[in-house]
């Protein structure tokens, strides 16, 4: 897929501001897709829209299918008459800077379930209808994903390997009894599906009607604790209780001395091949509905990835074993055409990996918080780009450019200033500036790079189980300054066909003087 210049902003909606203690998809999501058309980025960038588990981590959510029911948003359901606001009375002083997930988590379901409870007792003939139709297109995952929340609110919320042996081994008479014990439960698991993709839906629209494009986000592997390894073991190495054999990492390298063990399960390739990678089509398609493009999160895990055996405390005995290769690219382009598919292809890097990404003219990624560590080959400083990739100054994982100035040695500090010919004054602005002014096709930054804030504001530590995936952008964060300043970078290196008027190319000459 060819991919026209353009630029973006990175920003999770759980970090959009708003009095419900989450970002939702109600109206200030609405308000920073306009904000973005205002400001000529023709590009939102999200993180995985998957119902977070443990940790709070996008990335080890309950389901690869399904939606984030904390992303539903209140006041939409207030005005389709699902809410009232009385329903509102005692609705906790959340903090406005930070997403305190214990809270919000205990507060949200609670409205969820007073929703799904007017919903039965009202006509809502419209809802019905479409609640039903949604039950019929999502069916080839749904049922399994609204059982398997159902029985995990029934034992306490803990892992499915925790379950009586029949329910984790998916006893046919054991299913039929839970599905009719537990049927209400199901049916609001259902429901609450059937708001967050109601929801996003008329949210993607508003975006497309304005010519954003959403990036989405699909992690190469899911969670150990959620419905697709328990409802299809056979794809994934497990032992007889449902336990990983086998889990995934990546060795030690530059960043870490013992390398990163991610955990997750990892998959039988020859029997996804035998079934011609039905169940990943399937997935590719599912998040190829929500979104427009695709960030596929450690690309080069389908040409080698790291397996460790299961029980490792750390990611240094593993070894290197073949993923499938362009055979499964090829069947996801026969059954889906045209790749719409940027490669995350950082980290270790083998020429097999390369020549895959190449195979299917696929965009890399160059970040620019790693481009002053080297000398000028760096493949991440902007001279050596290729039109075909896309450019971050950081992502989700990084440190925010700030953060990153204050932390790192001198010697990059040093690099950086001689490279691009800055002070360290406006380092984050400088690298937007670096980022959009490259050959790059799509440019994309961090909300946060463009606020300027420090590592207080960095979205995810690697490593560390908790803290993470908190920050919120504040109500008056995208000031008129901010708009001016986005939107002339975006006029000044034709990633936005705006045209800037003289008031405002009169400003931001006095700024550069």
């Amino acid at each position: 897929m060819k991919f026209n210049r353009s630029s973006g902003i990175l920003l999770h909606p759980t970090s959009l501001p708003g009095l419900y203690g989450i970002g939702d998809l109600g109206p200030t999501a609405y308000r920073w897709v306009d904000f973005l058309a205002e400001v000529g980025c023709g590009i939102w960038q999200v993180l995985p829209l998957g119902p977070t588990g443990y940790g709070d981590s996008p990335y080890q959510c309950f389901s690869a299918f399904a939606g984030n029911p904390y992303l539903i948003s209140p006041e939409s359901l207030l005005e389709e008459g699902l809410l009232q606001a009385e329903d509102f009375t005692d609705l906790p002083n959340f903090p406005e800077d930070k997403v305190d997930y214990g809270g919000v988590i205990a507060w949200k379901l609670e409205m969820l379930d007073i929703a799904y409870t007017r919903f039965k007792q009202s006509a809502f003939k419209e809802i019905r209808i479409a609640f039903e139709d949604f039950r019929v297109s999502q069916n080839y995952w749904l049922p399994d994903f609204a059982l398997f929340m159902a029985l995990k609110e029934a034992y306490g919320g803990g892992p499915w390997v925790e379950w009586p042996e029949s329910l984790r081994k998916r006893d046919a008479n054991a299913l039929m009894v839970a599905r009719q014990d537990h049927g209400d439960e199901i049916e609001r698991q259902k429901f609450r599906q059937f708001l967050f993709f109601r929801q996003w839906a008329a949210l993607h629209k508003h975006a497309s009607d304005h010519n954003i494009h959403i990036i989405g986000d699909i992690p190469i592997f899911v969670a150990q604790d959620s419905a697709e390894v328990w409802a299809k073991p056979e794809l994934f190495f497990l032992d007889k209780d449902g336990n990983p054999t086998v889990v995934s990492g990546v060795p030690p390298d530059y960043f870490s001395k013992t390398g990163q063990l991610w955990g997750n399960p990892l998959y039988r390739w020859e029997v996804h091949a035998k079934n011609n990678f039905d169940w990943w089509i399937k997935r590719m398609w599912a998040v190829l509905h929500l979104v427009d493009i695709v960030r596929l999160d450690h690309f080069r895990g389908f040409a080698g990835y790291w397996e460790v055996p299961a029980g490792e405390e750390t990611a240094e005995k593993g070894l290197w074993v073949p993923g499938p290769g362009k055979i499964f690219f090829q069947a996801v382009k026969n059954a889906l055409g045209e790749l719409p598919i940027i490669a995350e292809d950082l980290g270790v890097i083998t020429s097999d990996v390369v020549e895959m990404r190449e195979h299917f003219n696929l965009p890399g990624m160059r970040v620019l918080l790693f481009a002053f560590i080297g000398d000028p080959s760096d493949a991440f400083l902007p001279h050596n780009y290729v039109k075909n990739c896309v450019v971050y100054t950081g992502t989700h994982d990084n440190d925010t450019a700030r953060g990153w100035y204050k932390r790192v040695a001198e010697d990059e500090r040093a690099f950086y200033r001689r490279y691009l010919g800055r002070s360290g004054q406006d380092v984050a602005w400088d690298l937007i500036r670096a980022a959009w002014s490259s050959v790059a096709d799509f440019a994309i930054a961090p909300l946060q790079d463009f606020l300027d804030l420090d590592n207080r504001a960095r979205m995810n530590y690697p490593g560390n189980p908790s803290g993470n995936w908190s920050w919120r952008m504040k109500n008056d964060a995208l000031s008129k300054s901010l708009r001016k300043r986005i939107r002339d970078f975006n006029f000044l290196y034709s990633r936005s066909t705006l045209p800037m008027d003289e008031a405002d190319i009169n400003e931001a000459e006095i700024k550069s003087n």
